[in-house]
């Protein structure tokens, strides 16, 4: 549509590793006009470990147009302010760890952010029909992610805690990643309440990821509604959502579930208004209504400035011309 040509924004798209950014810059067709040389996006895409895959995705999209290698916090700080050929960008979005996170807050004000996306975190909710090794197999798939990771478990059952502890053990055992999933369980915490205060906690905690376990997870769907994306019953592991079945793996952590949702099309786009009224009864009661409103609040001159419109003829410019511009 012709009228959505202000909603184009420049943007780094960050899907951060720890130790490795690598940013791709290209542009994107969005939405608009095909053709008009603002219905594009200039994004920058964080590899995801798998980078070969990545490039050979953006290059017949023909989203690809350079790539650059920078890590952490300061590749935030370059698509930021602009640090040559890194172009300034008007938003950053994107995951990745507490320092990528850090950045992306000190930032916001600077540039856009799409959201407050890492570390990870995981709740899990199960009742006393959940599997332990189900249950410790998806801990430790969160865990072996960074060593502040946030992997927990909210149970019904105080007996599920001892023999998911004996399952972590068992599995830790062998896992390449286990220094890691260790230091992040040691962040963890495990609650044992009451089913209410259960479905309670998982509230307010508001976490990136919920994964439910047991025999309750459909009747707990119904009162749960602040987690970045929820996993219901235990065959839907979240490692789904991270490779390829979920909707989004780009999502809120913090506990800022609790006011937005994942990374989506909507973190590219600008919502500006504008207003037209032609002259007229109704505009006279607009401009009325406006003044007596500014009056209230002691602001004489927005009363005067809306006053000053009532009764004119709109005879200067004529009617709007509402014929497309050609393009060039």
């Amino acid at each position: 549509m012709q009228s959505t040509k202000a909603y184009r924004v420049a943007a780094g798209v960050a899907l951060a590793t720890p130790l490795l950014l690598f940013w791709v810059i290209g542009a994107v067709g969005l939405i608009g006009v095909e053709g008009d040389p603002f219905d594009r996006i200039y994004a920058g895409v964080v590899g995801v470990g798998l980078v070969g895959a990545v490039i050979a995705r953006l290059r017949p999209a023909g989203m690809a147009r350079a790539m650059f290698a920078a890590g952490g916090a300061q590749a935030v700080a370059a698509m930021a302010y602009g640090a040559p050929p890194v172009p300034r960008c008007d938003v950053v979005a994107g995951p990745g760890n507490q320092w990528v996170t850090a950045a992306k807050l000190l930032l916001s004000g600077v540039v856009g952010i799409d959201l407050l996306a890492g570390p990870s975190e995981l709740a899990v909710l199960s009742d006393e029909e959940g599997d332990p090794a189900l249950i410790a197999a998806d801990l430790l798939a969160q865990a072996e992610h960074d060593p502040v990771a946030l992997p927990v478990l909210i149970t019904t059952d105080a007996l599920l805690v001892e023999r998911v502890e004996e399952e972590l053990a068992r599995q830790l055992a062998d896992l390449p990643t286990a220094e890691t999933a260790i230091a992040a369980l040691r962040n963890g915490f495990v609650v044992v309440a009451t089913e209410e205060d259960a479905l309670r906690c998982c509230q307010e905690l508001a976490p990136e990821h919920l994964q439910m376990h047991g025999s309750r997870a459909d009747a707990w769907e119904r009162f749960l509604d602040r987690f970045g994306a929820v996993f219901v019953t235990e065959s839907v592991a979240e490692v789904f959502g991270d490779y390829g079945a979920g909707p989004n793996h780009t999502l809120p952590t913090g506990g800022t579930a609790r006011f937005t949702g994942g990374l989506s099309v909507f973190s590219f786009m600008r919502r500006p208004t504008w207003l037209r009224l032609e002259a007229g009864l109704a505009l006279d009661r607009v401009a009325r209504d406006a003044a007596a409103l500014a009056r209230m609040e002691g602001l004489e001159g927005h009363a005067r400035a809306a006053e000053a419109r009532v009764g004119r003829a709109d005879s200067r410019h004529g009617r709007p011309d509402r014929r497309l511009p050609r393009k060039r």
